[in-house]
């Protein structure tokens, strides 16, 4: 078996896999999850092992069903002071791929562990059963920012990398990532791989996807 059909397996039975981006973008590993499996349990380990930002990664057309904006698209339309603060390219020359961030309607925070998986489970419900539901089922501010796609053709980030990897493996809801951080940085590849060999998840590159 391949490591992409590896990777489709682990992520159709609900697993955890790691997506290295790549040494000459960002060079960081993210976690990766179908948010149709998402739980407590997995967003306890994503924010103990990995650190990162838990985010929400769906396609290009599906938010424009939704019609959600890139953040950044938001801030064109504000005054002066605060279009001055929009990114419109990052380090490793991208344009950020975040929406806005949203709760579920039935959380209380909606930072805990059990409040960010309802989130998530109901953000894949309503990928896939009724878009039409979005404002009566979420608000926003919250507490998982969500990450349009762009196309491996138009964007090679972990955004586009994981919902190629959910394509594949025949998911066609949102993808859950956090980057993985080590020691004052995010971790090394090395770093990344190890952990993977050892709590027994794949690890791919990007390269490898593309």
């Amino acid at each position: 078996m391949d490591i992409i059909a590896k990777a489709s397996y682990q992520l159709r039975k609900g697993g955890i896999i790691l997506i290295y981006d790549g040494d000459d973008r960002e060079g960081e590993a993210d976690m990766v999850f179908s948010a149709s499996f998402a739980d407590a349990d997995k967003i306890e380990l994503l924010r103990k092992d990995a650190g990162g930002l838990i985010c929400a990664a769906i396609t290009k057309k599906c938010a424009e069903k939704l019609c959600l904006p890139f953040f950044s698209d938001l801030l064109e339309g504000t005054n002066n002071q605060l279009s001055g603060l929009i990114c419109k390219k990052t380090a490793y020359g991208d344009k950020p791929a975040f929406s806005i961030p949203i709760n579920h309607r039935n959380v209380y925070t909606g930072i805990t562990d059990e409040d960010r998986a309802l989130t998530l489970t109901k953000l894949d419900e309503v990928l896939g059963n009724g878009i039409h539901e979005f404002p009566k089922e979420f608000y926003s501010p919250g507490h998982i920012f969500l990450l349009i796609g762009s196309g491996l053709e138009n964007r090679r980030g972990h955004t586009e990398l994981a919902l190629e990897l959910g394509k594949r493996a025949g998911l066609n809801g949102a993808m859950v990532l956090c980057e993985m951080l080590g020691k004052r940085r995010a971790l090394s590849k090395e770093g990344a791989r190890s952990y993977a060999e050892k709590h027994g998840f794949v690890f791919i590159e990007g390269k490898e996807i593309i």
